[in-house]
């Protein structure tokens, strides 16, 4: 396992406070507010600690307030319901005595049924498509030294990097990248889950704003998350290559809706992801 690696992994063994309440740390305390990422997968662990039977299938969360990376996050969980098939965990996440994001999902233990998939898409290998730090070596301005320190998660975009267009490419409807853990995790079906929730928070958002070709350092742009739902349709490995297929579909009101498909490299859809997302624009400078 590579050290950013190891650290993600750490960040996600929470501490336990008492039943019920879990203590969660940072990785960056530079960052103005705690990566939603973060928040949403520890909350994820945190449930699942208090879960005895079954695989996570499905997580609903609102992000509340922007989250104080200089403070640890408590995590309260709610045992809602403990069925013979399915359970259900709420968790709420607290900082100065107030809840900044709170998150429900449900758990299902593996019963046999129906089986159907829609195809992956025909994308190029993730081996042929170079890292994000070889495509910005080169890059000057608010993206430079950005990437440089190493990273959990590998990303391999394919097409234009979400956070740099080209003056004259048309909107992009679609974005797509490869991505997995950088290097090697434990047998635990509940950290792989929460690997991938803390990595689907990284490029979603970005799908809204491609639609319109506008870029995080146009200087006119206010963006923050919303919610993020996901569900898990089968089983897989956060450290194996997963292609992360999104759009969005609409947007209006000063909110935008992206959704995403993330597909194994077999070909499996073992995951949906749907987030909205507040968008609003300023004046360009001029």
């Amino acid at each position: 396992m590579t050290e950013p690696l190891d650290d993600l992994v750490s960040l996600l063994d929470l501490e336990v406070i008492e039943q019920d309440i879990f203590r969660g740390s940072h990785l960056d305390e530079t960052r103005q507010r705690v990566f939603g990422g973060q928040v949403a997968a520890q909350a994820l662990v945190a449930a699942g600690r208090t879960v005895e039977r079954g695989t996570v299938h499905s997580l609903h969360s609102f992000f509340l307030r922007p989250g104080d990376p200089q403070i640890p996050i408590l995590y309260e969980v709610d045992r809602i319901r403990d069925g013979r098939s399915f359970t259900t965990r709420r968790v709420v996440a607290i900082q100065h005595g107030k809840a900044i994001f709170n998150l429900q999902c449900s758990f299902h233990v593996e019963e046999l049924g129906l089986d159907h998939e829609i195809p992956i898409p025909l994308v190029p290998d993730p081996e042929s498509l170079p890292t994000v730090e070889e495509r910005l070596k080169d890059v000057r301005g608010i993206w430079e030294g950005f990437f440089e320190r190493p990273r959990p998660i590998d990303q391999r975009f394919i097409g234009d990097l979400p956070w740099i267009h080209s003056e004259t490419a048309a909107p992009d409807t679609h974005q797509q990248l490869w991505f997995r853990a950088d290097g090697v995790l434990p047998d635990d079906a509940l950290l792989h889950a929460a690997v991938v929730t803390y990595a689907s928070d990284m490029t979603l958002y970005d799908s809204i704003l491609n639609r319109h070709r506008i870029s995080w350092d146009d200087g006119h742009v206010m963006g923050a998350s919303l919610d993020h739902c996901m569900w898990f349709h089968r089983r897989f490995r956060a450290d194996s290559w997963l292609l992360f297929d999104q759009e969005s579909p609409t947007a209006s009101g000063a909110r935008g809706l992206a959704r995403g498909l993330v597909f194994s490299r077999e070909g499996d859809l073992v995951a949906s992801v749907v987030q909205e997302g507040l968008l609003r624009i300023g004046d360009r400078p001029k």
